[in-house]
C-alpha cells in the first residue's frame, strides 16, 4: 500500500511546495498579487472540475490505470516548466499538475478502499491521511530549500522526479483491481445516492475539516504577525497544525476499526474539537496561535480517516471511484469556502470575528447531532 500513500504525499507536496514559495519570488511570471492569485487558483480549480470526472473514469476502466496516468502526467507537467523556464510555461505546468492530481488522488483513495476489507479501512485511511499531512507539512519547508538552492526550476524538477518514482513504484507493487460490473445508473439514481445521509454527513464533515485546515494555514500567520510574532514562529505554528493532524489520523483510523469509536461519535467529536480550535484562535498572542494550531490539527485529524472510511463503507464497490471523486470535490469546496467566509466576516468586523463565525458554523454539526439524538431517544444497546 505504500505506493498509494506516496501518491497522497505527492499531491499534497506538489500543491503546497509550489504555492508556498511563489509569493516570495522576484520572478517574471509573478508580477502582481492578481497574477499570484491566478497561479494559486489554477491547481485547485482544475481539481474542483475534474476530480468527479476521473473518479467515475476509475470505476469504468479500473483505478490503477487512472492512478498511473495521473502520476505520469504530473511528472510531465512538472518537467515542462523545469525545461522551458518561462512565464507562460509556469501557467501551463501548474494547470497540468492540478489536472493530473485530479486523476491520481481519487484513484488512490478508491484503491485504498477496495484493497482493504471493511474492518481495516479506518487504519488504511489513517495511514493515507498521515502521509498526505506529511506532504502538507514538508512541502513549504523542502520547497523553500529547493527554491533557495536552484529556483523554481529545481523545485519542479524535484516534483517531476517524485511523481515518476511513485508511478514506477505503483507499477511494480499495486495490484490490478479490475472494474466491477455496474448496473445502469441514471442521473436521478446518482442524485439520490449522493443526496443520501450516508454520503452527505461524512462529506460535509470532510469539507468542514478542510475549511478549518485551510483557514488555519492561511490566517494563523496573520494573527501571529499582528501580535508581533516573526515569520519563524508563525511558520512553526502552521507546521504544528499539520503535524498534529498527521499524528492523530492513524490513531483515529485504528480506533474506528477496533470499535472504540463510531462514525457518528468520531465525526461529532472531531467537529466540536475543530470548532474549539478556531475559538482558541481568537485568543491573543502566541498562546492563541499555538493552541489553535494544536487543537485544529487534532480535530481535522480525527475527522479525515473516519469520514473516508464511512464513505467507503456506504458505497457499492463498483462506484467507489465516483464516490471518492465527489467527496474530494466537497473537500475542495471547503478548502475555498472556509478562507472566503473568514475573510468576508473579517472585512466587516475583525479577524477574530471571522474565526468565530467559522467556529459557530462547524459547531452546528455536533449541536444538530445532539438535538437529533434527544428527539429520537437513546440509541438501542
Amino acid at each position: 500500500m505504500w505506493p498509494l500513500y506516496a501518491a497522497g504525499f505527492t499531491t499534497a507536496f506538489g500543491a503546497h511546495a509550489v504555492a508556498a514559495n511563489l509569493g516570495g519570488l522576484s520572478h517574471d511570471a509573478v508580477t502582481s498579487l492578481l497574477v499570484l492569485g491566478g497561479l494559486l487558483a489554477l491547481y485547485d480549480g482544475a481539481e474542483v472540475v475534474l476530480k468527479p470526472v476521473f473518479g467515475s473514469l476509475a470505476d469504468r476502466i479500473g483505478a490503477k490505470p487512472v492512478l498511473l496516468g495521473g502520476l505520469v502526467f504530473f511528472a510531465a507537467a512538472s518537467a515542462v516548466y523545469a525545461v522551458a523556464d518561462s512565464p507562460g510555461w509556469l501557467w501551463a505546468a501548474r494547470l497540468g499538475q492540478g489536472a493530473a492530481a485530479s486523476a491520481f488522488s481519487p484513484a488512490a483513495s478508491a484503491l485504498v478502499a477496495r484493497l482493504h476489507p471493511a474492518a481495516k479501512r479506518g487504519r488504511a485511511f489513517g495511514s493515507y491521511g498521515f502521509c498526505k499531512s506529511l506532504g502538507y507539512t514538508l512541502g513549504p519547508l523542502l520547497g523553500g530549500v529547493l527554491v533557495w538552492a536552484g529556483g523554481l526550476r529545481l523545485l519542479f524538477t524535484a516534483t517531476a522526479v517524485l511523481a515518476a518514482v511513485v508511478a514506477l513504484w505503483a507499477v511494480l507493487l499495486v495490484p490490478a483491481v479490475p472494474p466491477l460490473p455496474r448496473r445502469r445508473q441514471t442521473l436521478a439514481d446518482l442524485a439520490r445516492r449522493l443526496g443520501d445521509h450516508s454520503f452527505l454527513a461524512p462529506t460535509a464533515a470532510l469539507a468542514a475539516a478542510t475549511a478549518a485546515l485551510s483557514v488555519g494555514v492561511g490566517f494563523l500567520p496573520v494573527s501571529g504577525a499582528a501580535a508581533g510574532l516573526g515569520t519563524v514562529a508563525t511558520g512553526a505554528a502552521v507546521s504544528v497544525l499539520a503535524a498534529c493532524a498527521a499524528v492523530v489520523q492513524p490513531w483515529a483510523g485504528r480506533a474506528v476499526d477496533a470499535g472504540r469509536l463510531t462514525t457518528r461519535t468520531g465525526l461529532t467529536a472531531g467537529l466540536a474539537i475543530t470548532a474549539a480550535g478556531l475559538l482558541c484562535a481568537t485568543l491573543p498572542g502566541l498562546t492563541g496561535v499555538l493552541t489553535a494550531a494544536v487543537v485544529i490539527g487534532a480535530g481535522t485529524g480525527l475527522i479525515t480517516p473516519i469520514g473516508f472510511a464511512a464513505l467507503a463503507g456506504g458505497t457499492p464497490e463498483e462506484r467507489m471511484g465516483q464516490t471518492m471523486g465527489a467527496a474530494e470535490l466537497g473537500r475542495e469546496l471547503g478548502d475555498a469556502g472556509g478562507p472566503l467566509l473568514v475573510a468576508s466576516v473579517a472585512t466587516v468586523t475583525t479577524l477574530t470575528g471571522g474565526f468565530a463565525a467559522l467556529a459557530v458554523l462547524l459547531a452546528l454539526g455536533p449541536l444538530s447531532a445532539v438535538a437529533g439524538r434527544s428527539r429520537t431517544g437513546p440509541p438501542p444497546r
